[in-house]
Parts: C-alpha cells; sequence; structure tokens
C-alpha cells in the first residue's frame, strides 16, 4: 500500500524479475483495470442472457464467453507487462505487420454479419476484428518512427508516419470503419504534437480531416445515415440512441434496481456497444461516474509516469497508447448519450468482445510495460547522447 501512494522504488540491476515487476509497475492503474473487467462481468450478466435467449442459446452463453476472452486478454496484458520497451517494439512491428495485411484483406476474405460493413473475419466458432489489433501495433511502429527522425542523420520518421496513417485510414474507410479512422488518427496527432510537430501542421490535418468527412458523407450511404441521425433533433425512440438515452434518462443516481432494467430487451447491442445504458439504467449515475472515473485514474497515472520519461519512443508510444484508450471510452460514453454520432466502438475491458478485449488486453500490456518505473539517468547525459558526445 506504500508504494501506491508514494509510488515504486526503481529496480536494481540483479533483482529477480517478479520482485522488480511488483515494484516497478503501477499498480494503481493495474487495480483499476481489473476493477473495470469485473464491472464488465457484472453488467453482462445484466445485458446478455436477452440476446442469448433470443439467438436460442444458453442463458450465461456470451457471459462464458466474456470470461474466457477476458482471462485470455489479462494473461496477455500481464505477459506484456514484464516485457522490456525493446521486446515490446519488436512484437508491436510484428503484429502491426500481420494486422495491416489482414485489414488489407477485408474486402476479399472478410465478412459484415449483416452490419453493413466488413470489419470481421469469420473463423466459424468465433469472429475477428483486426482492426482492433492494428492500433497498439500502429501506435508501436509510428512512435518508433517518430523517434528515429529525431537521431543524427535519423530518418524521415514523422513524415513516415503520416503517409502510414494515411494508407491505414483509406483501407479502414473501405469498410467503412470511420470510428476506428479517427481513434487512430487522434492517437497519431498526439504522438506527432509530442514529437514536436508545428500547430499549423495539425490545423492543416484536421482540415483534411474534415474535407474527408464532407467527402464521405456524399459518397457512404452508411455515413451519411449516422450524422443525418445525429444531427436530426428529434430521436426515434425505436432506434438504438433512442433505446440508450431513454434508459440513461429512466437510471437516475442510482437506478431502477439489479435486472430490473428493460434497454437490454430492446438493444441488439446492449452487451458492446450500449453497455454503459444499461449500467445508467439498472445502477445510476453512480455507476457510470465510477467508470469513469476509472478510465481517467488509467490514462491520467500513465501520462505522470510518461512525463518523467526521457526516453522518446517510449514517452511517445506511452502517450499514443493512453490516448486512444481514453479517447475510445469517451467516444463509447459520447455516443451512448447522443454526444457523439454511432461509431460501433466498444467500451475498453467493459464490452463483450473477444477482438476488442484481447487486443485492449494487448494494448494496455505496452502501455503498463512503457510506464514502469526505471532509472532514468542525468539529463546532461541524454542531450550528450543526442548530440553525439
Amino acid at each position: 500500500m506504500t508504494e501506491m501512494v508514494y509510488g515504486a522504488v526503481p529496480a536494481q540491476s540483479g533483482d529477480p524479475i517478479l520482485p522488480r515487476w511488483w515494484r516497478t509497475i503501477d499498480k494503481w492503474s493495474v487495480s483499476c483495470i481489473l476493477i473495470l473487467f469485473g464491472i464488465g462481468i457484472l453488467l453482462g450478466l445484466a445485458a446478455s442472457p436477452p440476446l442469448a435467449e433470443r439467438n436460442g442459446l444458453g442463458y450465461f452463453h456470451y457471459v462464458e464467453r466474456q470470461l474466457v476472452f477476458g482471462v485470455a486478454a489479462l494473461i496477455t496484458m500481464f505477459a506484456f507487462t514484464m516485457m522490456t520497451p525493446q521486446m515490446v517494439r519488436r512484437l508491436g512491428v510484428l503484429g502491426f505487420i500481420v494486422a495491416l495485411v489482414a485489414v488489407m484483406l477485408l474486402p476479399v476474405l472478410g465478412t459484415d454479419f449483416g452490419k453493413g460493413a466488413t470489419r470481421w473475419y469469420s473463423l466459424g466458432f468465433a469472429s475477428v476484428q483486426p482492426s482492433e489489433f492494428l492500433k497498439p501495433g500502429f501506435v508501436v511502429v509510428a512512435a518508433w518512427l517518430m523517434a528515429a527522425s529525431q537521431e543524427i542523420n535519423g530518418p524521415p520518421g514523422r513524415a513516415m508516419s503520416a503517409g502510414l496513417v494515411t494508407v491505414i485510414v483509406m483501407f479502414l474507410a473501405m469498410q467503412p470503419d470511420f470510428g476506428q479512422s479517427a481513434l487512430i488518427l487522434f492517437g497519431w496527432g498526439v504522438m506527432y504534437f509530442l514529437a514536436g510537430a508545428p500547430i499549423l501542421l495539425l490545423v492543416g490535418a484536421a482540415g483534411l480531416v474534415v474535407l474527408g468527412g464532407t467527402f464521405a458523407y456524399h459518397n457512404s450511404q452508411h455515413f451519411a445515415r449516422r450524422i443525418d441521425g445525429f444531427l436530426n433533433p428529434e430521436v426515434d425512440p425505436t432506434t438504438q440512441l433512442g433505446y440508450a438515452t431513454n434508459a440513461i434518462r429512466e437510471g437516475g443516481f442510482f437506478g431502477v434496481g439489479v435486472g430490473e432494467g428493460q434497454v437490454k430487451w430492446s438493444l441488439p447491442d446492449a452487451h458492446t456497444d450500449f453497455i454503459i445504458a444499461v449500467a445508467a439504467e439498472e445502477y445510476g449515475l453512480l455507476l457510470v461516474l465510477i467508470i469513469i472515473a476509472l478510465y481517467a485514474t488509467i490514462v491520467v497515472r500513465s501520462f505522470l509516469r510518461l512525463i518523467r520519461e526521457r526516453n522518446t519512443f517510449i514517452r511517445l508510444a506511452g502517450s499514443g497508447l493512453a490516448a486512444m484508450f481514453g479517447v475510445q471510452a469517451l467516444i463509447n460514453m459520447g455516443v451512448a448519450v447522443r454526444l457523439l454520432p454511432a461509431k460501433g466502438m466498444t467500451l475498453p475491458f467493459v464490452s463483450y468482445g473477444g477482438s476488442s478485449l484481447i487486443a485492449g488486453g494487448i494494448a494496455l500490456g505496452m502501455l503498463l510495460a512503457f510506464t514502469r518505473t526505471r532509472p532514468q539517468g542525468r539529463m546532461q547525459d541524454v542531450f550528450a547522447n543526442r548530440q553525439g558526445r
């Protein structure tokens, strides 16, 4: 408990792996992640049985699957936390290449499961959404390129990362998956800004995003339908947004009671994209505020630790992962309360979904590995290394 309050003690060389890991890991963030997973199981018990009943499956079919995927995600997360930043970078680059190829092949081999967007590979017993695994890998690759560009005679890493993110967004827009596109663009923008990009360049990039959104609105019925539904002042009570907003309104501060909510019987995605509506209806604003506080704690503590980090790659990659994690949660909850257009994005570590949970475990494992306490050395030594002395 003392270490959780006052901070971990930097590891000494020669320490055993597990004691060194325990002293250097951010225990508050780990605790918040485990609590979020527990809340996800609790909400899954409320939200998924109606869907299982409609599909003729066992009452707790989706909860059992969420437990299996969640345990796999936690094991993956803890495995990554024990790796060195160099090992995380190598695996991140390899995973990015595999995920990017998988995303490129989606128009040929993928399926849409009747949702109007080809985002998944069907394996029969399960499905895989490669864009979920693309995100952490892209952050690592982009941070590596940007960090390399700051070295003496380094490559034009920032320009290369800009070209890479453009290619990725183009392939995601073909699915179409504008939510993941916006998330990846945001993460890249945060890293690009921290790497020293001029603000005018970022403003220009934001202008290009607006132009791209305008083009998508006029050329994609899927995108236009969601934007029109968001801009319409009258919410159709028989749509997912209508059910979600009504459930949040009915929940009040303390909720209608465990198991008493009705939105789970109407929303087909109550256990995934709109899980926060189930939380708000049955447990009220109180649980929603707890969930927001848990996400905020992870993101803020990650940034506070990364501020002290002197390794450029670690600082950029960790910041990109933390920003994307927090913004994904913000987008999911913003859609449910109609502050944002519908995106089809899960609530990290709370919503049901195998790809989302395992990819989230990878991303959070990387983030925890990057934010582990490590000896930093003297600042003048860092400057000397950069100047080649």
